[in-house]
């Protein structure tokens, strides 16, 4: 089997402002306080699945020079810069018309870079099980991970009866929810969050995008022509922000009947709030987190504190709130009204 791992990393991460910037975003954070960004981590994840000659990571123009430096053993031509971000489909498309290009029978993986899964074994078993199922079929498999809480920050796959580790048949891709419907969408089970990772093999892409996205596939016919030659960058900057800016959910995913999921618990994250960050690190006695350099706590409870300087961080009577800081940038603010953190970090007085 030619299996390649595709590693959307564009995203700028801006809910976890301050520490994840425009120049530097959650993807190439130590966001866990662990010695590793979650682009390492999700490289790790996927060692077993194929060998790092054949990882892909589709990028921003700006990020090339990072991803060169946090991940030495991708091959350079491996690393494919967008010149504007036009969302998932038209990503996904240029990765997978140039892996085509030259691998024929490619089988391939395409997978956020900002997530975390704690589950590593089964989740490798649940890959090799997708990648068998689409290498020779025309499907694709999507990855669901069984809920644990009434989730309105994540879109949902209805695939019932399904059995975690199993692949079935997906019913419907649904938006994300208000409370009410992610309370009821837990109470009746069948639902799945959508991880954002999808198995499929080239043809089946090229298939399904010429199908459903004709206007993106009909580029990448015009771009697939200057692939591994010097006018590659010129014509990718000509041709790539032609492209209907949409997401591979709206434009395929939510489209086409050769869906198929395998349902697991993972321990999956993508820690896209400080909120789901603090559920992933170890808390003191007092429900704390402090991930950084050194952070001292007084009289605190159920709060996270993000110390990037070598300097001390002190907090005192706090209850309930995140405390964030890099560079020149602080952030203090209730855990409870974590979801205005992009609007209040952009916005003037």
């Amino acid at each position: 089997m030619d299996t390649h791992v595709v590693i959307m990393a564009g995203g700028i991460g801006s809910r976890l402002w301050p520490v994840s910037t425009p120049d530097m975003p959650k993807q190439f954070m130590d966001v866990l306080g662990v010695g590793k960004s979650l682009i390492q981590m999700t490289v790790e994840r996927f060692g077993s699945i194929c060998p790092m000659e054949k990882f892909w990571v589709v990028t921003s123009e700006k990020y090339v020079g990072i991803v060169k430096e946090q991940l030495p053993g991708i091959p350079a031509d491996n690393i494919l810069a967008e010149p504007e971000p036009r969302n998932t489909a038209p990503c996904i498309a240029y990765a997978c018309w140039k892996i085509a290009k030259r691998h024929p029978d490619a089988n391939i993986v395409v997978t956020p870079s900002d997530a975390v899964v704690f589950e590593r074994q089964r989740f490798a078993e649940d890959i090799s099980k997708a990648l068998e199922f689409t290498e020779n079929s025309g499907n694709i498999v999507t990855v669901g991970i069984t809920p644990t809480r009434p989730e309105t920050g994540y879109g949902y796959i209805h695939a019932e009866n399904a059995v975690e580790g199993q692949i079935c048949k997906v019913m419907k891709f649904k938006e994300k929810p208000d409370l009410q419907t992610a309370r009821s969408y837990l109470a009746s089970g069948g639902f799945f969050w959508n991880a954002g990772i999808f198995v499929w093999n080239v043809r089946t892409i090229n298939a399904q995008l010429r199908k459903f996205a004709p206007q993106i596939a009909g580029i990448m016919d015009q771009l697939s022509e200057s692939f591994y030659t010097a006018n590659e960058k010129d014509e990718l900057g000509r041709l790539f922000p032609q492209c209907e800016k949409i997401s591979i959910d709206y434009a395929v995913m939510e489209k086409s009947e050769d869906i198929y999921l395998i349902p697991d618990n993972l321990g999956w994250s993508d820690l896209g709030s400080w909120g789901t960050v603090k559920e992933h690190v170890p808390v003191d006695s007092d429900a704390n987190v402090a991930v950084g350099g050194d952070v001292r706590m007084f009289g605190c409870r159920n709060c996270i504190v993000h110390n990037d300087s070598k300097g001390i961080a002190v907090i005192e009577g706090l209850d309930g709130y995140i405390v964030a800081k890099k560079g020149d940038n602080i952030l203090v603010c209730r855990l409870s009204e974590e979801q205005h953190i992009k609007e209040f970090s952009e916005l003037k007085r």
